[in-house]
């Protein structure tokens, strides 16, 4: 079972990373328009390099927090973010807007559709792994 679960670890940790930053951007386009609000940013290719120990990097979170700056701030829901994956980190902004806020709603978008690329590949070379697998026990 060790060897089937290898298989497929890479992948399973691509997807949760995947989904994380799916809802890191989400959460961004969401308060695009709140005051000193600052993006958030998953870096995708480190933050699996890091899961699957190609970095050498310290082990990845246990689980993503948010901090608070300010006493009327909410936890920000993160509790539902999957945990073991990626540290969120902030993305600077070329242009901020006058009242602080770093969203930048095109790169939201353009990083929107860059992870549901990844996501769909991801998952497709899982299917592939599994279609592979069971024709392997099949014949």
């Amino acid at each position: 079972m060790n060897a089937l679960d290898a298989a497929f670890r890479f992948n399973e940790t691509a997807l949760k990373i995947g989904t994380q930053r799916q809802q890191v951007i989400a959460s961004n386009m969401a308060n695009a328009d709140t005051p000193s609000y600052r993006a958030g940013e998953v870096d995708f290719s480190a933050a699996l390099a890091r899961a699957t120990g190609e970095s050498g990097g310290k082990p990845v979170a246990a689980a993503v927090t948010l901090a608070t700056t300010r006493a009327g701030h909410v936890d920000g829901g993160r509790g539902a973010v999957v945990t073991g994956t990626a540290d969120v980190g902030t993305r600077t902004s070329a242009q901020p807007s006058i009242d602080g806020n770093t969203v930048d709603l095109d790169a939201e978008r353009a990083a929107f559709a860059d992870n549901t690329v990844r996501y769909e590949a991801s998952f497709s070379f899982l299917n592939h792994q599994i279609k592979t697998l069971m024709s392997a026990i099949t014949g």
